[in-house]
């Protein structure tokens, strides 16, 4: 069973060592003490308290769609050609590229700092696993 550190939980949630020690001593996040005070976490807990705690930016439409992979972020760079557009959207901590016509740049009127929502719908999806950082999975 993978287990982490506090300081790769925090980064893994995306808050700070302190908010994961709140949460460790309020019982919100499970624990283990091991020798030379290392605490680790069940990577199982960790990932049930990621689901259940995710932030979800705010999704601004209101369309009902079946792609449930929705990326909330701001538009970064809009790069046009003659019939292309290379549109990229930092949602959070991830950068998603994406290639439209320029057509359709223009009608979203895709330019830096406007809201976006990149909808993925995929038939084919890549899992992998890092390797273990010095602090990662145990």
């Amino acid at each position: 069973m993978p287990e982490y550190r506090v300081r790769h939980a925090a980064d893994l949630l995306g808050v700070s060592t302190d908010t994961v020690r709140r949460l460790i001593d309020t019982g919100a996040l499970p624990a283990e003490s091991r020798p030379g005070g290392v605490t680790m976490i069940d990577g199982a807990a960790l990932a049930r308290h990621a689901r259940a705690h995710a932030a979800a930016a705010n999704d601004p439409s209101s369309v009902g769609r079946s792609a449930r992979n929705r990326l909330v972020g701001l538009v970064t760079e809009v790069k046009t050609d003659g019939v292309m557009a290379q549109v990229e959207i930092q949602a959070g901590p991830h950068a998603v590229v994406s290639l439209i016509s320029a057509d359709s740049a223009r009608e979203l009127g895709l330019a830096p700092g406007v809201l976006a929502v990149a909808v993925v719908k995929s038939t084919n999806v890549i899992v992998e696993t890092p390797a273990a950082p010095e602090d990662g999975p145990r």
